[in-house]
């Protein structure tokens, strides 16, 4: 087939995706897809599954396979000339995406088949997604007259075309900045393996000293570890000023603000067309939380439970910051320093020391065996001599395999931060499970592939050998959060796309199962076995782990007021916030850390610029369900606990929540989920207790 992009038949074809691939194929599947919803439309036909969704389901599932090659390209080799091709089909999608959802016809007939005999002898799975759907056309416009239709498809297109110059400011934002040290005396402190790559980026560039950029692996270890303030205040301030007025220069436009404005705007609008007073009652239609107010009393009592701890913790750096350090102000960019000065005086180890246990290799065998003993699973990689095409050299694929051998799923991991590579982690499908009928004879079922992305420092050359990956504990956190929305993906057992893996399961219930992975890098039995110091061999000490253990919980009101701070912005923003009012989005923000943090940012702090998850991404009026999905959670995982016997590696309740909450994917509201695993509905305390608050 000439076009990869329109081959469907396997695993993506990278390496002979080219530009000019993707608009042919774009436009191709976009009139498939238009020639079949003619057809359905015009069917004389009384509507079933079979003659009316499933051809639109295949026809669509073929669209946003293709686009998900091109989306997932652009966010890990992401380049002007590829942007420009993206951004350039992004309005085409969005209009077609408006037109589905706003054609009357498609939705009488949606109506039409909800009420007839068939719908009642359909399985539960295609009930949701019938309802589901109709839910969704309503909030697509569906019911909209004919004027106010037209309005709405220019919102959804402007939106779609707003958000992604959103993200492509903070990619350029990050990429542009480098700072060149010529003086070693000034990174004092940092650590060797930081400083190594420091030195090869700036030989790559053939230039001399230490090349530092805004890469996390880069910048963080110097907030952390440089003993030189300055170099740490400038560092800061290019991090938290990127894509805002102070970034732009002459002709590089980068300022994230106006962006800001005119989304939050187009929101409300869009909010108000469909007959809600605000963006915040649109997006919790289709999750757990029932309304704005909800939100907003959980989180505040959240905070009022953490704040207590978050003012120890402050008190405690300011302290020995002007103890032992010499600082008689703490500010923005001595915190993350002073925090890692303290914890290695009071718990008698640095996060850098903690480091050289977590080679790449051990990690990922450590939590391929706790997957493969919890679920009964086998996970390997890819075999090489099969023909596989990558993106990127450092990208590798593993085969998930159930008891019998039989391939259940596969997973892309792209590990390494990279120029060109959007920052953060994420997992996304590249393939969604399904029963595929027409395969052959009761059909068969395609296999679900994700891609597991991350961004942390890759292998070195030292002395001429090369050094695997190390990763900080933090960092292996980051890996068993996102593998854990792989599996919600990879291991469901619904047959239809709309509900399988995590489609369809409702935003503020999404991080469960990846907030869930996070506990077991607390247990000694895991960790144990996942830890090799890249020089010693030695495994990790029950010593220095029971350092960690009793450092866990370190700041932890203070990160807990800062996620409700981001959280609260987000729910005020899309809920009584008035765009182009008298009150500006960094004032909204300066209020909500007058009620709630306990250290406010410099003034030139423009945290919004670079807010992508709500933004850029899918959360706006919906970060909150991190702490949310924090709570379901951590209450899930007290249920391991509560089984264990002489491990909480219990394989009876791992299956227990796989059946229960993995294999039904978006089958079934998440809160009957919950309920069907843990037998009640979630409780906050075990929340409190794993964060070291107390629950009475």
């Amino acid at each position: 087939m000439s076009n990869p992009l329109l081959d469907f038949s396997g695993l993506p074809r990278f390496t002979e995706i080219h530009n000019q691939h993707i608009t042919p194929a774009i436009e191709t599947l976009l009139r498939e897809n238009r020639s079949v919803i003619v057809k359905v439309r015009g069917d004389t036909q009384a509507p079933t599954w079979d003659n009316f969704v499933q051809p639109m389901v295949d026809a669509s599932e073929r669209l946003m396979r293709a686009w998900g090659q091109v989306s997932h390209l652009n966010a890990v080799m992401n380049n002007p000339q590829l942007r420009e091709i993206y951004t350039a089909n992004l309005p085409l999608l969005s209009q077609f995406s408006t037109e589905v959802a706003q054609d009357v016809h498609l939705f009488e007939r949606y109506k039409q088949l909800r009420a007839s005999t068939e719908f009642n002898q359909l399985p539960a799975e295609r009930k949701r997604i019938i309802d589901n759907t109709l839910r969704d056309f309503r909030l697509g416009g569906a019911e909209l007259p004919v004027d106010k239709k037209h309005r709405f498809m220019e919102i959804q297109e402007t939106l779609s075309t707003l958000t992604s110059k959103f993200d492509d400011n903070f990619l350029d934002a990050t990429n542009a900045y480098s700072l060149v040290v010529d003086d070693p005396e000034v990174l004092a402190g940092i650590p060797d393996d930081v400083l190594q790559v420091a030195k090869a980026q700036a030989e790559a560039d053939s230039q001399t000293g230490w090349k530092f950029t805004l890469q996390m692996p880069s910048y963080l270890p110097v907030q952390q570890y440089a003993r030189n303030r300055s170099l740490r205040e400038t560092m800061y301030r290019a991090g938290v000023t990127r894509a805002s007025e102070f970034d732009s220069q002459p002709g590089q436009d980068r300022d994230n603000m106006p962006l800001i404005n005119e989304i939050l705007k187009l929101r409300k609008e869009e909010a108000e067309l469909l007959g809600y007073r605000n963006f915040a009652e649109v997006s919790l239609v289709t999750k757990m939380a029932t309304s704005p107010q909800q939100v907003l009393e959980f989180l505040r009592e959240l905070a009022k439970k953490a704040r207590p701890y978050a003012e120890r913790d402050l008190q405690e750096l300011k302290q020995y910051a002007a103890d032992k350090l010499g600082l008689a102000t703490l500010e923005a960019w001595d915190v993350e320093y002073v925090s890692e000065k303290l914890r290695e005086e009071r718990y008698a180890f640095s996060k850098q020391e903690v480091k050289q246990y977590f080679p790449e290799h051990k990690v990922l065998d450590g939590m391929f065996r706790l997957v493969e003993k919890l679920y009964g699973l086998h996970i390997r990689q890819a075999d090489m001599s099969r023909k596989i095409q990558y993106w990127h050299a450092d990208v590798k694929l593993f085969d998930i395999f159930d008891a019998n051998e039989q391939l259940i799923g596969q997973f892309y991991l792209d590990l390494y931060a990279r120029l060109n590579k959007r920052s953060g982690a994420w997992m996304d499908d590249a393939i969604t499970r399904r029963k595929v009928a027409d395969l052959q004879p009761g059909g068969m079922i395609q296999r679900p592939v994700a891609y597991l992305t991350c961004n942390f420092s890759g292998p070195i050359n030292t002395n001429g050998r090369q050094r695997p990956a190390l990763f900080t504990h933090d960092e292996v956190i980051v890996l068993f959060h996102e593998f854990g929305h792989g599996l919600h993906h990879l291991l469901t057992k619904a047959e239809d796309i709309d509900v399988s893996g995590i489609h369809g399961v409702e935003w503020d219930a999404v991080e469960l199962p990846s907030q869930f992975m996070e506990n077991f890098c607390w247990e000694w039995d895991v960790v144990s076995g996942m830890s090799q110091h890249i020089d010693t061999g030695a495994s990790l000490s029950r010593e220095l782990f029971d350092k960690m253990l009793r450092a866990k919980n370190f700041r932890s009101g203070m990160l807990m007021l800062r996620q409700i701070e981001f959280a609260l912005f987000d729910m005020h923003l899309h809920y009584d916030f008035k765009p182009g009012g008298d009150k500006t989005v960094m004032q909204l923000l300066n209020e909500i850390r007058n009620e709630v943090a306990v250290i406010i940012p410099p003034e030139f702090n423009r945290f919004p610029n670079s807010f992508g998850h709500i933004f850029a991404g899918g959360y706006a009026a919906g970060y909150y369900s991190y702490k949310w999905a924090e709570v379901l959670s951590a209450d899930a995982y007290s249920m391991f606990e509560e089984t264990a016997e002489k491990t909480v590696v219990n394989p009876k309740t791992g299956l227990r929540f796989w059946e229960q909450i993995l294999a039904v994917g978006g089958g079934r509201p998440a809160l009957e989920s919950f309920i069907a695993f843990r037998g009640r509905e979630p409780e906050l305390d075990a929340l409190l207790r794993h964060n070291g608050m107390e629950t009475t």
